[in-house]
C-alpha cells in the first residue's frame, strides 16, 4: 500500500494529505471539480487499502470552505469508510471545521454526524487575513 496520498489543491480541488503511518487524514479547501469521481477515485481506493491495516487511531480532518452537491456524495462515501473502520473496532475521529459565520457549513457537519456513527468534533474557526 502507498503509505501517503497527497493531492495538491487547485481552484476546484481540495488539498488531500493522508498518512497511513500516522492515521492522519486531511482534506482542506474547495471542492467542485467537473468530474468528482475521477478526482476522488484514488482517495476512495486508498481508503479501501488503508482499512486492511489501519493505524491505531484514524483522524479525518475536513476543513472545506465550499463543496458542491457531487462532492457532498464523495464526502459521504469517505465518511462511510470511516464508519466501517469504527465498526471494525478501530479508534476513529472526524474533525469537521467550519467558518464560524457559515451556518450552512455548520449544519451540514451536524447532519453528517447524525448519519455516520463515528465520534465527531465540530470546530468553528475565523478566517485570519494578513
Amino acid at each position: 500500500m502507498n503509505q501517503r496520498l497527497k493531492m495538491n489543491p487547485k481552484i476546484d480541488i481540495p488539498k488531500v494529505d493522508f498518512s497511513a503511518e500516522s492515521g492522519e487524514l486531511h482534506i482542506e479547501g474547495k471542492s467542485f471539480p467537473p468530474d468528482v469521481t475521477s478526482v476522488f477515485n484514488n482517495v476512495l481506493n486508498w481508503l479501501d487499502e488503508y482499512a486492511l491495516s489501519p493505524a491505531k487511531k484514524t483522524t479525518l480532518t475536513l476543513k472545506l470552505d465550499y463543496f458542491n452537491t457531487a462532492s457532498s456524495k464523495i464526502i459521504m462515501d469517505i465518511l462511510y469508510k470511516m464508519e466501517e473502520l469504527h465498526n471494525n473496532g478501530n479508534e476513529t475521529l472526524v474533525k469537521w471545521f467550519y467558518p464560524e459565520d457559515d451556518e450552512d457549513m455548520m449544519e451540514t457537519g451536524k447532519e453528517y454526524a447524525e448519519i455516520i456513527k463515528v465520534p465527531f468534533e465540530h470546530i468553528g474557526y475565523t478566517f485570519m487575513i494578513d
